[in-house]
């Protein structure tokens, strides 16, 4: 484990951090001397990230958790005040995604999918950044995703709410820096990194399925879904970056004190094309 670096000592909380990018943030964070407080809904996955991470000698707790559920962030909220007092990095990372056209989606996708990845981000606010400017120090980071840039066919919840992550980061900027704060927040982007995202749906709620809808076992959900859609976006992208190694970058980021972090350019022409777009079309309409 590090030792004396900027984040020593540092409480860390985590959520969506027994799998996926959300492991990564923990295991680089845990090495850098943060004690940690990992959240998430899949129980078994977050009790081996908890051994695993506590045998490496980092200091964890671990608290089952629903992004989704304003009770169950209360409860986060109320146990990391509780055991630490306060939160120095606050990780708004949990996240789900459903791959359909639009045209296809129900009630209860967008629900999931929103309920997840939007107000998993807002509740993560609510409950603690007012700890945070009480204090006046720390720092928020939410994962965004380059789709809260751009837009892929296919993902409207996704793009949405990873689009309104982006806003609600550049607005907590926005408040942060017209108080003067010392809160920092940053708006992370990732592309393609390898998770299991594309298998998320292990995780869906019950009452969030959509009728006659069943779902593989978690264990065959694993062993073939995620292995064929990973396979898809490495053949298309060709650059899938370890949860690991994003997690090296967005480390490096916050030690920068940069907003956005970026963990690469697959993106780029795409956002280049957006931009030049909304300032063309801006222009003629002028």
């Amino acid at each position: 484990m590090e030792t004396g670096g900027a984040f020593e000592g540092q409480v860390a909380v985590i959520t969506g951090a027994a799998s996926g990018l959300g492991r990564g943030i923990a295991d680089r964070f845990g090495a850098a001397g943060c004690r940690l407080v990992l959240a998430d809904v899949e129980e078994a996955a977050l009790a081996q990230a908890t051994a695993e991470l506590t045998a490496a000698g980092t200091e964890v707790t671990a608290v089952p958790t629903d992004v989704a559920d304003a009770a169950s962030m209360d409860t986060l909220g109320d146990l990391v005040l509780e055991r630490h007092g306060h939160v120095d990095l606050l990780f708004n990372n949990a996240g789900v995604g459903i791959q359909k056209p639009t045209a296809e989606m129900t009630t209860r996708d967008w629900e999931w999918v929103l309920g997840v990845n939007l107000w998993g981000v807002i509740h993560g606010l609510r409950v603690f950044l007012p700890h945070m400017l009480a204090r006046d120090a720390g720092r928020i980071v939410n994962t965004a995703s380059s789709a809260g840039h751009v837009v892929v066919p296919n993902l409207a919840a996704y793009n949405a709410s990873k689009h309104a992550v982006v806003a609600i980061s550049e607005t907590v900027r926005a408040e942060l820096r017209q108080r003067d704060s010392a809160v920092g927040v940053t708006a992370f982007c990732p592309g393609v990194v390898r998770t299991r995202i594309t298998s998320s749906a292990r995780n869906r709620p019950e009452r969030l399925r959509n009728p006659g809808e069943v779902l593989p076992e978690k264990d065959a959900w694993d062993a073939q879904m995620t292995k064929e859609r990973q396979e898809a976006l490495e053949s298309r992208f060709g650059r899938a970056k370890p949860a690991a190694e994003a997690a090296d970058i967005l480390h490096d980021g916050l030690l920068e004190g940069r907003f956005y972090v970026w963990t690469d350019d697959i993106f780029i022409e795409p956002l280049r094309r957006r931009h030049a777009e909304i300032h063309d079309s801006f222009w003629e309409a002028g």
